[in-house]
């Protein structure tokens, strides 16, 4: 039975999805890489990655703990939780509301950031499912919440005396194509921007309440596209590489680009970038991912709330708060397809729009 309160029925937490068990890697990759045209050798070596795990990635997991978190922290509202490309789907999850009788949906990307992937990419899959009958409103990207700011800074005050003062902080995102990056968020460039605003952020509030007094800067993980096609850089590797030879000792990797642990935050940087780090003579920390930590859960109940009720939508920085209903034609990707909780032109019918 569905509660009806002034607002939303429930929230949709959306995420990227990720392998179980042995057996599911390869077609967890399938499904990730479909339309791609990547090569069986190339996913081969990617498995060997989540072979170190048992074939297990660590988001499963953590977005149960998330979705029962907010369970209780949006009651009565409901959660349900739907992925891209693995268990639950998101065509589960769309269905099962429509059966539930939900009305008026707040939908939750695990993913702060504006790009085509991060954002354009999940209102497509969203429109994909859609049953025609329910009303579904994105929140808008919260890199610059102060809630979300404060949890990922708390994540570095965390690692105690492992954080030492003169340590650089290297946060760190997935990478993506120059030609995606150029044209993500309303008027282009607004993934690697916002990711450089957040770390800047993040920076400050460890700086004003520890006695760190290192640098930090942005770095790129993860890259998985051929070498002909320009991604973002410098990679983590490279650039630990580089602090090496200009005799920085102490680092400190944020991976503020992932809400919750990937096999690309496990092994990406704790496994791969701790090798490189201790080559070059670099002490390595990793703070941990926001996950569903006392500030991230609150943030997300504000963002439901201020589109309920009009309160003062908040940010830190001076990019102000970001948009509540994508532009027509923000992120574009290679393809133009329909993307749900955007405006009307973006849709196939009203029904995909949401409130606008």
């Amino acid at each position: 039975m569905i509660v009806r309160v002034a607002g939303y029925d429930a929230l949709l937490l959306v995420s990227f999805g990720g392998p179980e068990g042995p057996g599911d890697v390869l077609p967890f990759l399938r499904n990730v890489t479909a339309g791609r045209d990547v090569p069986s050798a190339r996913l081969a070596a990617v498995a060997e990655h989540y072979d170190a795990f048992g074939g297990v990635s660590p988001i499963n997991a953590q977005n149960r703990a998330l979705a029962s978190a907010l369970a209780v922290e949006l009651a009565p509202r409901r959660v349900y939780w739907g992925n891209r490309n693995w268990a639950p789907y998101l065509p589960e999850a769309l269905a099962q509301m429509r059966a539930d009788g939900v009305c008026r949906v707040a939908v939750f990307v695990t993913a702060a950031y504006a790009s085509y992937s991060s954002c354009r990419q999940y209102r497509e899959d969203l429109a994909a499912a859609h049953p025609g009958h329910l009303q579904l409103e994105k929140l808008r990207h919260y890199y610059n919440h102060p809630r979300f700011i404060a949890a990922q800074a708390e994540q570095v005050l965390s690692l105690g005396d492992r954080l030492a003062d003169d340590a650089t902080l290297l946060f760190t995102a997935h990478s993506i194509p120059i030609a995606s990056a150029r044209t993500s968020g309303p008027s282009g460039g607004a993934y690697p921007a916002q990711l450089g605003e957040a770390a800047r952020l993040v920076a400050e509030q460890v700086r004003e309440s520890s006695s760190w007094r290192g640098g930090f800067e942005v770095a790129w993980q993860s890259r998985s596209g051929p070498p002909s096609v320009p991604w973002l850089e410098p990679d983590v590797n490279d650039r630990l590489e580089a602090l090496a030879a200009e005799g920085i000792r102490e680092v400190v990797a944020v991976p503020v680009g992932f809400v919750s642990d990937h096999v690309e935050v496990r092994y990406d940087l704790d496994t791969e970038a701790a090798a490189t780090a201790a080559r070059v003579g670099i002490r390595f920390a990793r703070a941990g991912t926001v996950a569903a930590s006392r500030s991230f859960l609150t943030m997300v109940r504000e963002l439901v709330e201020e589109r309920e009720d009009g309160r003062p939508r908040v940010a830190l920085g001076t990019d102000g708060p970001s948009h509540d209903v994508c532009p027509l034609g923000c992120c574009p990707g290679r393809v133009s397809r329909p993307a749900a909780a955007g405006r009307e032109a973006d849709c196939t019918s009203t029904a995909l729009e949401g409130k606008t």
